[in-house]
């Protein structure tokens, strides 16, 4: 029997198989679509993730970060938001003593980082291209998994499964949440000259505009807009969506060329609990979050941390104890951070969203507050760091 099936060899579930195993129990890892090996010439894929300086040290402690960095990312040390030239606010590496902010990551690179990383530990079983089919509970001894090729058994099945999670709904665990009037598009382009270590947000009243800096002379540019808009531009051609994106961005520094897109809807999504008895979710499988902030990816790591605290000391897995050990560490903790995240998300997403003039004003005293604010800037910048945390 194996002490925790995974089910999700993502980024999220990949890192915390890395954890459960060097802490030296039996690990079953469900990965359902094995990611392309990476070749240095392949262009930048379209999902990439902002990866926070606490992040990093999470993955360097488990031994991924360095699988990593061999591949490619880009460090960014400056932040910019703005609304106009006089409604500004931009926070540097500098401001709290750091060299960097973070680094940006294409997804799939992370995920072959901590793959590369799980080589060689003897008690991690991976199921390839294999899902799950059904959970069978067995009180007090753990559960029965049923896969697309076969069956296993585990004290603790783990949904690291994503937003549309299986285990979440095998296991009758309800969410709620909604989907936001907006959707997004991720557009990967390559300049004539690299890109600045800048990051940067403007919002407009259609929706944010956004740059993310990627390696070499590659960027990401996200642009938020209605559905109705954003469906339009879905189905433009490379050369008619650069004249869009120089009509309705801020002026980027050089020539570009567009080199992929795509749409994604914009939700907001929260598990009612993240344990009960046999599982657990972690990640999208517990939470999903409007991506204004990039925080996403970085929420399930913290998920990761809080649980491997939790698993640390080597407890009974199938005693009382260890369920309320879970509660208490875990679920209680994670939940209150992410639901803390999820509502300054909302709350920047309605206030930026919004024109009546009183909140205008409201806005662009808040960018001035930040862009002037000494210590209370500093704490928001440590927090998106991952660096400290809000006292309750």
């Amino acid at each position: 029997m194996f002490d925790f099936c995974i089910v999700g060899a993502g980024m999220v579930g990949s890192s915390l198989a890395l954890g459960l195993v060097q802490q030296g129990y039996q690990v079953a890892l469900i990965e359902a679509e094995p990611p392309v090996p990476f070749e240095p010439q392949q262009p930048p894929d379209l999902r990439v993730s902002a990866i926070s300086m606490a992040s990093v040290d999470l993955l360097s402690a488990l031994g991924a970060w360095p699988h990593i960095m061999a591949m490619r990312t880009r460090a960014y040390s400056r932040l910019s938001v703005w609304e106009g030239q006089n409604s500004r606010a931009d926070f540097c590496a500098d401001e709290v003593g750091m060299a960097r902010l973070g680094y940006f990551v294409e997804n799939r690179l992370l995920q072959l980082g901590c793959h590369q990383a799980l080589a060689g530990y003897k008690n991690l079983t991976w199921f390839r291209q294999s899902q799950i089919q059904y959970l069978n509970p067995q009180v007090n001894q753990g559960n029965r998994v049923g896969l697309s090729d076969g069956e296993i058994e585990a004290r603790w099945v783990i949904g690291a499964d994503g937003a549309r999670s299986k285990v979440r709904q095998l296991s009758n665990i309800g969410t709620s949440g909604w989907q936001y009037g907006q959707q997004a598009m991720g557009i990967t382009v390559g300049f004539d000259s690299p890109v600045a270590d800048w990051t940067w947000q403007q919002f407009l009243p259609s929706g944010p505009r956004a740059l993310l800096p990627m390696h070499d002379n590659f960027a990401s540019l996200i642009w938020y807009d209605a559905a109705a808009r954003i469906k339009a531009l879905s189905m433009l051609s490379s050369d008619k969506l650069k004249s869009e994106i120089v009509r309705e961005f801020p002026p980027l520094e050089g020539d570009f060329e567009v080199l992929g897109k795509a749409a994604f809807a914009l939700t907001r999504s929260h598990a009612s609990r993240y344990v009960v008895p046999g599982t657990i979710l972690i990640g999208d499988a517990a939470h999903t979050i409007n991506p204004l902030a990039g925080q996403g990816v970085n929420l399930g790591f913290r998920d990761v941390e809080a649980l491997l605290s939790a698993t640390a000391s080597a407890p009974d897995l199938l005693s009382d104890d260890f369920f309320d050990l879970l509660k208490e560490k875990y679920e209680k903790p994670r939940r209150r951070d992410n639901l803390l995240m999820m509502s300054a998300m909302d709350g920047f997403y309605w206030l930026f969203g919004n024109e009546h003039r009183p909140l205008t004003w409201l806005r662009k005293g808040l960018l001035k507050m930040a862009q002037h604010g000494g210590p209370a800037k500093r704490k928001v910048l440590k927090y998106a760091m991952g660096m400290d945390k809000w006292k309750f």
